[in-house]
């Protein structure tokens, strides 16, 4: 059996609904079938999944295993791929006709690169409606450039694709990370190999409320908020396992300032769950402040540090008082500005002869 060129890690849990529209999207790309395989990994599905991807018989590598998160999902996947370039996704996206061609193609064109991402739709299947998502294309040797090394975030699984050779050097993934899985192996490999960004959407995140991960917290229940801060915690944890483990030291600016990032990602799950003191709240403004005040005009630096200490007083959950209030001092000094040029106007015309 011929070693394909790409291996193509669709990781599913209880998307049967989705499962064919994913898989085929992938099988009708414009790429040789004898250079791609594509491996599903089940994570302990208990609907209708495992029935609906019978028909693609040997199309397809199916491996069920029982639910253990996405970590050890892509674990096995990555385990039974058998390509040199690994592209990554959910079952419940999927990718735009000749998305396989082109990120083939990028790293055919920068040997050295380790990751190849690029933009998405997002499809929200309430509203119908698709838009481009935001997305910031940052590209090249990262950790040589502080202000392209900051800027840089992780992306979602179904943009990511990955060359194998790199790849390994940050797995297994720890299994604690159920989910942003994704988000660990794309924030590591920037230290270990350029990266390259593409503009295009090539594929459709879609948003149908049942997200195993929903970017907004809003809605969602205590139960998960708690697994989402439990992740998220072992996410940092493994981040910095494998930078300290890797000969990283934690005092170099770049990793400091990586890690901090992180830390403030870390404390907003906490804090979702459980509100902080004013000290604590206070501490976590002013790490705010030291990673992202390079990047801010000197005015949205001088608010912050207000807020800062303007938690001190209000704390978290009134922390939203202090917005409200510069904005109701902003409207009232305009008034008084526009009430004095009027009253000097009237005076003006009153002397006039």
């Amino acid at each position: 059996m011929s070693v394909p060129l790409v291996s193509v890690v669709i990781d599913t849990h209880n998307y049967g609904r989705f499962i064919e529209e994913c898989i085929d999207s992938v099988l009708s790309q414009d790429f040789p079938a004898d250079q791609m395989e594509v491996v599903v990994v089940d994570d302990g599905s208990t609907d209708d999944t495992a029935e609906r991807i019978k028909k693609y018989g040997s199309r397809i590598r199916y491996f069920y295993k029982s639910n253990g998160g996405q970590a050890s999902a892509f674990n096995l996947g990555f385990a039974k791929a058998r390509g040199e370039i690994i592209a990554l996704l959910d079952a419940d996206d999927y990718w735009l006709p000749g998305k396989l061609g082109r990120i083939v193609a990028e790293f055919e064109s920068q040997p050295e690169a380790g990751l190849v991402y690029h933009r998405l739709f997002e499809s929200d299947s309430g509203t119908n409606e698709r838009k481009a998502a935001d997305f910031l294309p940052i590209s090249g040797h990262l950790p040589s450039d502080p202000s392209a090394f900051f800027k840089y975030a992780p992306n979602r699984s179904s943009c990511l694709a990955f060359r194998r050779r790199f790849l390994e050097h940050l797995l297994p993934i720890p299994g604690g990370i159920t989910l942003q899985a994704d988000g660990y192996l794309g924030s590591l490999i920037a230290f270990i190999s350029p990266v390259v960004a593409v503009a295009e959407c090539l594929g459709v995140y879609r948003i149908h409320g049942q997200n195993l991960y929903q970017p907004q917290r809003d809605g969602m229940s205590t139960e998960q908020k708690r697994r989402r801060a439990k992740t998220t915690e072992a996410l940092v944890s493994g981040l910095g396992d494998w930078l300290t483990g890797h000969g990283y030291e934690t005092t170099e600016p770049q990793v400091r300032t990586f890690l901090d990032r992180w830390e403030l990602v870390r404390a907003g799950e906490r804090f979702a769950l459980e509100p902080p003191g004013r000290l604590r709240y206070f501490a976590h403004l002013s790490l705010y402040n030291r990673c992202y005040g390079p990047y801010l005009s000197r005015r949205l630096r001088v608010i912050n540090r207000i807020n800062a200490l303007g938690a001190l007083i209000v704390g978290y959950k009134h922390v939203h008082l202090l917005e409200e209030w510069r904005l109701a001092l902003v409207a009232a000094v305009k008034r008084a500005f526009r009430a004095d040029g009027t009253k000097r106007s009237r005076r003006a015309d009153a002397l006039k002869p």
